[in-house]
C-alpha cells in the first residue's frame, strides 16, 4: 500500500525498478496494450463530440441555454478524460514519447474548433430553416393545405402572470396562456362544398384563398417588354391613325386588362395553365399584327367578314295590289220636324229627367238588398278591404280585453252569481228572495223606457232589450235596441239606433243572429247582428205594406215548407199580419182582423156596424203553430187559427183593462197566464171560461212570465217597482216573494224575462235600466226524483206535478166540446 501511495503522490525516491504492484502492471499494460488504449480514446472522444453537437441542436431547437451548457460541458469533460486516460499518470507521461502528448493536444484543439464551428453554424441553419418555414406556410396558404412541420414550428408567445402583483390569485389564474398568431381570414366560410361528378356527391371545398384586398388601383402604365406594349406600339405606328386600328388598340388594351385581372385571380393555379395562356396571347398578337398589315395604303382597314354569321342575300318586300270597288247604299230617311221651346217646356223636361233618375236610384237600392240563404246559416260576406279586416280583428281583441277588465272589476258580483246561495232560506219554509247582481244601463237611452226583453235561445248569457216610450203625449223621435252580455255589463255588445221607438223584438229560435223588431210608427224590420252595417236586412215600407198603428209585439213562427222564414205582428190597428222573408223583400199577409166579440149596434144612417178591437199582445201555441192567442185593449183574449181568417175559436173574457202579456206554460201547452192593467194576474186553461188562479197586485201589472225550470213558478212586475214570484205548488193564494227592485219611487217596472239555463231573471224599468237578479233556493225548488224511479226524465216529473196541482182546482163537470161549439162567443164576421 505504501508503494501505491508513494506512486500516486509522485515521490521521487520511489524505486521504479524495485517497485511492484499495480503501477508496474499498469506500466506493463501501457507498454503492451496501445491498441486497446487508442480504441477507448476514440470511443470517448466520439461520445464527447456527439454530446457537444447535441447541446448545439438543443440550442437550435429553442430548448434553452441551460440544456446547451449541460451537453457542451459533459462532452468536454468526456473528451479531456479520454485524453488523460490515453496519456496515463503523470509519472508515466514523462516516459512516454513526445508524439503521444502531441497527439492528445491536437485532439483537444480539434474538439474546441468543432465546438466553435457548431456555434457559428447554428444561426445560419436557423435563418435557412425559418426561410424554408415561411415558404412552406405561403405555399400551404395558396394551395389550401397545411404542413406538419409548419404546425410543429409555430411560434408560441407565452404571457406570464406576475405572481407578486396579486398574492390572492388562484392557481387557475396563474397558468400560462398560449396565443397562436395565425394569418388566416376570419371571414372566410368554413362549410363550402362542391359537387363531384365523379363520385356523384358533395365534397368539402379545401381551397380557401386567405388573400384580402384592401386597395386595388388599376395602373395606366404598361411594361415596355410586355405583349400589351407591343400591341399599343403597332396601333400607334400608322399615321394618320385609322379608325379600325383605334378599335383594335382599344380591343387589345381591354383584353390585356382583362387578362391581367384574370392572372391576378389565378395565382394559385398550376404552371401549365399559365403557359397555355401565354401561348394564346402570343397567337392573338400575331393575328392582330396580320390584321393591321392587311390595311390599305389609304389608311382604311379592310373590312373582314364573319365567316360564321355572314351571308350575302337579297330580298324584295311584297307589294300589295290595289283594287277599286264600288258599293251602293240606301239614303238615310229624312223627316221634317218643327216645334217651339219655352222656359216652362224646358223646365218640365228637366223635371221628367230628374224623376227618372230618382226612380233608377230607388230600383238600385231594392236590388242591392241581400237575400236569405235557404240553409241554416247565411253565407259570410267577403271583405275585400284589408283595413276592414284589420279593424274587425282589433275590435274583437278589444272586446276580449274589455271583458277581462270587467271580470276583474266585478269579481265579487261574479262570485255571488256563481256560488252564493241565500242561507236565510233554510229558516223560511216558503219564502224566497232576489239577489241584485248587475245593472245594465246605456247613457244614450236614459230618457227611453224598456219595452221588451228577450233572451237569446242559443247564447244563454246574451239578451236583447228594446227601447221606446209608453208616454204617447211625448213621442220620441228616436229608438234603439241593444244586445247585452253578462260577461260585459259596462257596455252593450251590439247597438242600433232607429228613427222611431222600438216597441218589441224577438230572436229567431234557430238563427240567433236574426232579430225582428216592431216600431212605434207601424213598421217592422229584420236585422242581422253579424253584419257591420246598421241598416236592416228587411224593412217594410213607410207608406204601404205596414201597420197603421203601434206594433206591440212580434214573434217568429215556424218556417214554411219551402224554407222561407215568417214572423207575426200584432198592432193597435186591429190587424195581425204574417210577414215572409222573400229573396229581396218582405211580403205581407193578413191573418185576421180583430173585432169586438159582441156586436155593438150603432145606428148611423140606419146601418149596423161592428166595432174593431185593438191587439196588444200575441202568443203562438208551442206545439201547433197554426194556433195563437191575441190579447186586446178591451181585456178580451181570442183564440185564433191561421186556417180561419174570419172567426175566433174561443173567446176569454179575461180582464177589464188592456191585456199586457200572454205566455204559455213551458211544460203544458194548455196552460197560459195573462196580466193586465187592472192589477190582476190570471192563470188559464185552454177552452175554460173561468181562470184557474187569480192573483191581485198593488198596481198595474206590466209583464208576466213562466219559469223555464219549473211548471208551477211564474214572475210578474208592476208599475210600483215591485217584483212578484209565485209558486203554485207551494202557495196557491199569495206570492212567495215580493221585493222592491229600485229604491226610487219614480221608477216603474215594465218587463221581466227568465234566463233559459241560469237561475237569474232580468227586469226592465221606464228609465232604460235593466236589473239582473238571482233567485234564492226557495224560488227554484224542483221535485225530488223517487228512489225507485231514478231514470225518470225531470220534465216528466214537472208535468206530473202540474197535473196533480190542476186536478185539485178543476171543477168535476168539465166543459164538453159540444157546449164549446154552441158558445155564442165563437161568432163569425
Amino acid at each position: 500500500m505504501d508503494k501505491l501511495r508513494r506512486a500516486l503522490s509522485g515521490d521521487d525516491n520511489y524505486d521504479e525498478d524495485s517497485s511492484t504492484g499495480i503501477f508496474s502492471n499498469l506500466d506493463s499494460s501501457m507498454t503492451l496494450n496501445w491498441g486497446t488504449r487508442i480504441k477507448a480514446f476514440a470511443c470517448c472522444f466520439v461520445v464527447g463530440v456527439l454530446l457537444s453537437l447535441l447541446g448545439s441542436v438543443a440550442l437550435f431547437l429553442h430548448r434553452g441555454i441551460a440544456m446547451f451548457a449541460l451537453f457542451y460541458t459533459t462532452g468536454n469533460i468526456v473528451s479531456i478524460a479520454s485524453s488523460c486516460f490515453l496519456m496515463g499518470p503523470f509519472k508515466q507521461m514523462k516516459k512516454m514519447f513526445a508524439s503521444t502528448r502531441v497527439i492528445a493536444t491536437i485532439m483537444v484543439i480539434v474538439l474546441f474548433v468543432l465546438t466553435i464551428i457548431s456555434g457559428a453554424v447554428v444561426p445560419v441553419l436557423k435563418s435557412r430553416v425559418s426561410t424554408r418555414q415561411f415558404r412552406l406556410s405561403k405555399d400551404a396558404a395558396e394551395d389550401g393545405t397545411s404542413h406538419d412541420l409548419h404546425q410543429w414550428l409555430k411560434r408560441k408567445q407565452s404571457i406570464w402572470q406576475n405572481d407578486n402583483a396579486n398574492p390572492f390569485l388562484d392557481k387557475d389564474q396563474l397558468e400560462e396562456v398560449c396565443q397562436n398568431l395565425v394569418a388566416n381570414n376570419p371571414q372566410l366560410p368554413d362549410s363550402l362544398v362542391e359537387f363531384s361528378f365523379r363520385d356523384k356527391s358533395f365534397k368539402p371545398k379545401v381551397f380557401l384563398n386567405q388573400h384580402i384586398s384592401l386597395l386595388e388601383v388599376e395602373s395606366t402604365c404598361v411594361y415596355i417588354e410586355s405583349p400589351e406594349a407591343d400591341k399599343n406600339q403597332i396601333a400607334e405606328e400608322t399615321i394618320p391613325a385609322p379608325v379600325g386600328s383605334e378599335l383594335i388598340a382599344e380591343k387589345h388594351f381591354s383584353s390585356s386588362c382583362e387578362e391581367t385581372e384574370n392572372d391576378s385571380v389565378r395565382d394559385g393555379e398550376d404552371e401549365e395553365t399559365t403557359d397555355d395562356v401565354d401561348d394564346d396571347e402570343s397567337k392573338d398578337t400575331k393575328d392582330e399584327k396580320d390584321e393591321v398589315a392587311r390595311q390599305t395604303p389609304g389608311g382604311k382597314t379592310k373590312k373582314l367578314m364573319n365567316q360564321f354569321n355572314f351571308c350575302e342575300r337579297a330580298s324584295i318586300t311584297y307589294q300589295y295590289l290595289l283594287k277599286n270597288a264600288r258599293t251602293q247604299t240606301k239614303p238615310p230617311t229624312r223627316s221634317q220636324f218643327s216645334d217651339y221651346a219655352t222656359q216652362w217646356i224646358i223646365y218640365d223636361s228637366y223635371q221628367e229627367d230628374y224623376e227618372s233618375q230618382e226612380r233608377e236610384k230607388e230600383k238600385g237600392k231594392k236590388d242591392r238588398s241581400s237575400a236569405i240563404v235557404k240553409k241554416d246559416e247565411f253565407k259570410k260576406s267577403s271583405l275585400t278591404d284589408r283595413q276592414d279586416i284589420l279593424g274587425i280583428n282589433v275590435v274583437k281583441k278589444a272586446l276580449i280585453l274589455e271583458r277581462m277588465i270587467n271580470q276583474n272589476m266585478f269579481d265579487e258580483i261574479l262570485q255571488d252569481f256563481r256560488y252564493y246561495e241565500d242561507p236565510s232560506d233554510e229558516f223560511r219554509n216558503t219564502e224566497g228572495t232576489l239577489l241584485p247582481l248587475w245593472k245594465f244601463q246605456f247613457h244614450d237611452i236614459k230618457k227611453l223606457c224598456v219595452t221588451e226583453i228577450k233572451w237569446n235561445p242559443i247564447y244563454f248569457d246574451l239578451f236583447g232589450v228594446s227601447f221606446g216610450t209608453f208616454n204617447f203625449q211625448k213621442q220620441s223621435t228616436k229608438g234603439c235596441f241593444c244586445l247585452w252580455s253578462l260577461k260585459n255589463p259596462s257596455y252593450p255588445e251590439y247597438i242600433n239606433h232607429t228613427s222611431s221607438g222600438v216597441m218589441s223584438l224577438d230572436f229567431h229560435p234557430s238563427r240567433p243572429y236574426l232579430m225582428a223588431i216592431g216600431l212605434i210608427d207601424g213598421r217592422v224590420a229584420v236585422y242581422d247582428t253579424r253584419l257591420n252595417s246598421k241598416s236592416p236586412l228587411y224593412e217594410s215600407s213607410y207608406v204601404s205594406n205596414k201597420h197603421s198603428g203601434i206594433v206591440w209585439q212580434v214573434q217568429w213562427g215556424e218556417d214554411l215548407t219551402d224554407g222561407e222564414l215568417i214572423f207575426y205582428s200584432v198592432s193597435s190597428d186591429g190587424k195581425v199580419f204574417c210577414w215572409a222573408l222573400m229573396q229581396n223583400h218582405l211580403t205581407q199577409t193578413l191573418v185576421i182582423s180583430l173585432f169586438l166579440s159582441s156586436n155593438v149596434q150603432t145606428e148611423i144612417h140606419e146601418k149596423t156596424k161592428s166595432l174593431k178591437d185593438s191587439g196588444t199582445c200575441i202568443a203562438l201555441h208551442p206545439v201547433d203553430q197554426s194556433l195563437f192567442l191575441i190579447g186586446t185593449e178591451e181585456g178580451f183574449i181570442y183564440k185564433c187559427s191561421t186556417a180561419y181568417l174570419s172567426m175566433y175559436l174561443f173567446t176569454y173574457t179575461a180582464h177589464q183593462m188592456p191585456v199586457h202579456r200572454l205566455d204559455f206554460n213551458k211544460y203544458s201547452p194548455n196552460i197560459f197566464a195573462s196580466c193586465s192593467a187592472d192589477w190582476s194576474i190570471k192563470v188559464w186553461e185552454d177552452n175554460r171560461k173561468e181562470p184557474l188562479f187569480v192573483f191581485d197586485a198593488t198596481s198595474s201589472v206590466g209583464d208576466v212570465r213562466w219559469a223555464p225550470y219549473s211548471s208551477s213558478v211564474l214572475a210578474a212586475v208592476t208599475l210600483d217597482c215591485k217584483a212578484y214570484v209565485f209558486d203554485l205548488n207551494v202557495d196557491k193564494y199569495r206570492p212567495i216573494c215580493i221585493q222592491t227592485i229600485s229604491s226610487k219611487k219614480l221608477n216603474k217596472l215594465t218587463k221581466v224575462a227568465f234566463n233559459l239555463k241560469l237561475p237569474v231573471l232580468v227586469i226592465g224599468d221606464d228609465k232604460g235600466i235593466s236589473f239582473v237578479l238571482k233567485l234564492s233556493p226557495n224560488l227554484r225548488i224542483r221535485p225530488k226524483i223517487p228512489k225507485k224511479q231514478q231514470g225518470v226524465d225531470p220534465r216528466e216529473l214537472e208535468i206530473v206535478k202540474l197535473e196533480k196541482l190542476l186536478s185539485l182546482i178543476r171543477e168535476p163537470n168539465e166543459i164538453t166540446k159540444s157546449s164549446i161549439g154552441k158558445s155564442s162567443d165563437s161568432s163569425s164576421f
